[in-house]
């Protein structure tokens, strides 16, 4: 958006104003300056000079010789334009004097002096006319600079327009920005009182809009006794100015207010109307081409918004006019349009077309419909001035998509809250006001109500932002934030799952994230019964494929699946793991629960990748899952409700269908389970193409969560020597290893630090029935060294223990 200091002068006081001031607080508005840019600093050495004689060229038929005056001075000028005369006021460029890249010398032309050049308007740089010298008023004097006289001495602002603002495509728009942060008059040539109501009964023409939605008003009006003639030079000169090329006194005021309201305007031939009708709609089959003011043929689509006469379109509504509509030199009535169409409409209409026009960069952004009656109105104003039409009939003024306007609440308190500082109500309402809202109500509450041309008001915070604006952002003060030193609560649940996470990769596991949309298949494959509640599936209605139907109620075959792809992959030792929830359909028609699972799965070597080779082929097995159980459990400091957490073995019919009977444990906490572990069933890995043993661990999250985690802490270094001592001993075969190490850890506060076990033997010399398990216990007192006395005292009261309790007997050979 171009404008000029002179013209933004005419609406609101900025003469007093620096250029480079005027452009900081445009920019400090949020109104980005591109340019700041002198006008006609080339004719500044340009003075006025009358033509007091021209005499015919003794050397040469095309030259004249011209007796100039300049002031007190007449000098001899050698001239070859055609327009030269007697009396004839111009612009002449003394010796020494610069125009264009042309220094101006004293010269002799075929044998004549020449004390200057007279210049035409396209040498001086004010136009493309070159037809002839300048020709101005005869009133002005000779001598004066011609800066001064055509008031050329101006300056040229070039704004960078953001999408959201297209009230700021227009004069009038930034000048009422200036006004709000200078808190000076805005000054508008036509306001809402100024313009008559609208008659639509006029005899003259008619118009209809066959597509309310893509344009919610349209507003035209007839003028006769058109006199199509050149532009005043001001009008000129203002275009010129912003890069708009004066054609005549009927498109340049359309063009001048276009860019004075940001309402663009367009002006048809009204002879050339058939049936003296506008209708606005969309082409039909056989109007799919249509050759535009350029004079090029284009290639409509049918969503393409036309303004049509009776018979054909004449126009592209909203980018350009049409070539056998268009005001000429032999027209003599008028119909001016003022129309509001929808901005995604011509957007696309000028994309497909490839024709941006000054027209459609405002359409596109959004026009003010209430400013369409006003633009028409400051128009015809000056076509009467200037071109001395009449009014014929009533104008029209269609408006189907009226819509009543925003009103916002603003809350004082909020002002100064965001802006972080003192603000009183009469202070908001005053910046408000100063840019054209209407401000009602005092105290805590104002009521706001949103102008028309403001489309990017929506919320109470846009508003507070506009208050921003015209304080100031370089006056409000910089402040930090009160924010209070405490530790933000975290989610327990989450912070368990980052902790099992961590452990596991750290014990060599790799993170799993697979789809929660799976097969139902899956139920089949795993072996679940008919009435397993595993089986109670939430369906998707619109499943991506027939393989993610169904939100998954289990974690492992998707691991599985996982498992299968790695071998196919040639990647055989696997450990994966996978934190995620799990949907079981409880009832049909409510919500699904929704619940995190964990679930650990385990093939190939037990250390994947080792060095030396004697690592190499030892196979993970049940004990290695176990042991990620049992270390999860230990470092995560998860402790029974009641008592220790327990790893048993199932009843008789309770393992699970995809578990191996002989492998398979619970892991329960009283008599509640929070989880199990095994081999995979040989049968369901069948199932999922895996010919390798798989070892699973699956644990509900949200159980764990809910379980008492013990307090770090801290245990200095022991400062005495430890003992160790063996025990061998041959117990009934249903006595379980883990009974002993629990009976021998109860006894820790007597100088147990630990105890272990390192072999379990059946077979010759122990008789059937019975088993040998061997085990170590480590002695160490913190307050002293252990003498082997004490030592044997108490390793032979927990022998003792162990014997009586679960009826064992030292083996052979101890």
């Amino acid at each position: 958006m171009k404008f000029t200091i002179s013209w933004l002068n005419e609406y609101v006081q900025v003469k007093d104003l620096n250029p480079a001031l005027l452009a900081d607080k445009l920019t400090m508005l949020g109104l980005e300056v591109e340019t700041v840019q002198e006008l006609y600093r080339g004719v500044a050495d340009i003075v006025t000079a009358r033509v007091r004689q021209v005499r015919k060229h003794p050397n040469a038929d095309r030259l004249t010789l011209c007796d100039v005056e300049v002031g007190d001075e007449t000098i001899q000028v050698v001239c070859g334009a055609p327009n030269v005369r007697e009396g004839l006021v111009t612009a002449l460029a003394r010796p020494g004097t610069v125009v264009g890249s042309m220094k101006i010398k004293k010269a002799k032309v075929r044998g004549e002096v020449s004390m200057g050049m007279l210049c035409s308007e396209k040498e001086l740089g004010l136009s493309e006319d070159h037809s002839g010298i300048m020709e101005l008023d005869d009133s002005i004097a000779s001598g004066l600079p011609l800066a001064e006289v055509l008031e050329l001495d101006d300056t040229m602002i070039e704004i960078d327009l953001t999408p959201n603002r297209p009230d700021c495509a227009s004069v009038i728009g930034i000048a009422r920005e200036v006004a709000g942060v200078t808190r000076r008059e805005l000054t508008i040539p036509v306001t809402d009182r100024d313009v008559p109501a609208p008659d639509n009964d006029g005899p003259e023409f008619s118009v209809r809009i066959d597509e309310p939605e893509l344009c919610p008003r349209y507003a035209a009006t007839k003028l006769v006794g058109v006199t199509i003639k050149p532009s005043p030079w001001w009008l000129q000169k203002r275009l010129m100015a912003v890069g708009m090329r004066p054609i005549n006194n009927i498109v340049d005021i359309t063009n001048y207010v276009m860019l004075e309201y940001g309402q663009p305007l367009h002006a048809f031939d009204f002879q050339k109307l058939a049936g003296g009708a506008i209708v606005v709609r969309r082409p039909s089959a056989d109007e799919m081409t249509f050759t535009t003011l350029d004079g090029v043929e284009r290639t409509l689509s049918p969503d393409t918004l036309m303004i049509c006469d009776r018979d054909k379109p004449v126009a592209v509504a909203g980018v350009m006019g049409g070539l056998d509509s268009e005001v000429t030199d032999v027209t003599t009535e008028v119909l001016l349009e003022s129309a509001c169409f929808d901005p995604v409409s011509i957007r696309r209409t000028a994309r497909k077309l490839n024709l941006p026009s000054e027209a459609s960069y405002r359409f596109e952004r959004g026009v003010d419909p209430n400013g369409c009656a006003r633009a028409m109105e400051r128009a015809v104003r000056l076509m009467v001035e200037l071109a001395g039409a009449t009014v014929k009939g009533a104008p029209k003024d269609l408006y189907p998509g009226k819509k009543e306007p925003l009103i916002l609440k603003l809350r004082v308190q909020r002002v100064c809250q965001l802006l972080g500082i003192e603000l009183g109500d009469t202070e908001i309402a005053d910046y408000l006001r100063g840019i054209g809202f209407e401000v009602e109500g005092s105290g805590e509450v104002l009521q706001v109500r949103v102008p028309s041309f403001r489309i990017d008001i929506e919320r109470e915070v846009d508003l507070v932002e506009e208050i921003a604006r015209l304080v100031g952002y370089n006056d409000i003060p910089t402040t930090l934030p009160k924010i209070t030193m405490d530790y933000p609560e975290r989610d327990p649940l989450r912070t368990l799952r980052q902790d099992i996470a961590e452990l596991l990769r750290a014990n060599g596991f790799c993170e799993a994230i697979n789809y929660s949309f799976v097969s139902e298949k899956h139920w089949d494959m795993m072996g679940l019964g008919e009435n397993d509640p595993r089986r109670q599936a939430t369906r998707l209605l619109n499943p991506l494929s027939e393989d993610q139907a169904v939100m998954r109620t289990m974690l492992l075959p998707g691991l599985l699946e996982n498992i299968r792809r790695n071998i196919n992959y040639q990647q055989t030792d696997i450990r994966l793991f996978e934190t995620g929830k799990t949907f079981i359909q409880r009832e049909q028609g409510s919500q699904p629960e929704e619940r995190f699972q964990l679930c650990v799965v385990m093939s190939g070597n037990r250390y994947p990748g080792a060095r030396p080779l004697y690592f190499s082929g030892l196979q993970a097995d049940f004990f290695d899952v176990k042991g990620v159980a049992e270390s999860l459990l230990r470092e995560l400091r998860i402790a029974g409700s009641s008592q220790a957490i327990e790893f048993r073995e199932p009843e008789s019919g309770a393992v699970q269908p995809y578990g191996d009977p002989a492998g398979f444990l619970t892991i329960m906490d009283g008599n509640t389970e929070i989880g199990r572990l095994g081999r995979l069933h040989p049968a369901t890995a069948k199932q999922f193409s895996i010919k390798q043993e798989v070892y699973f661990l699956e644990m509900d999250v949200e159980t764990l969560c809910g379980l008492p985690r013990a307090e770090k802490s801290f245990k200095p270094l022991p400062k005495f020597p430890a003992v160790k001592r063996d025990i061998a001993l041959v117990v009934p075969e249903e006595v379980e290893a883990g009974k002993l190490l629990e009976e021998i850890h109860a006894h820790k506060a007597e100088l147990v630090e630990h105890a272990d076990i390192f072999d379990v033997y059946r077979g010759k010399p122990i008789e059937p029935g019975m088993k040998s398990v061997a085990l170590t216990v480590t002695y160490r007192s913190a307050e002293k060294t252990l003498d082997d006395e004490t030592v044997d005292r108490f390793h032979d009261k927990i022998v003792s223990s162990l014997m009586s309790r679960f009826g064992g007997r030292y083996r052979e050979g101890q």
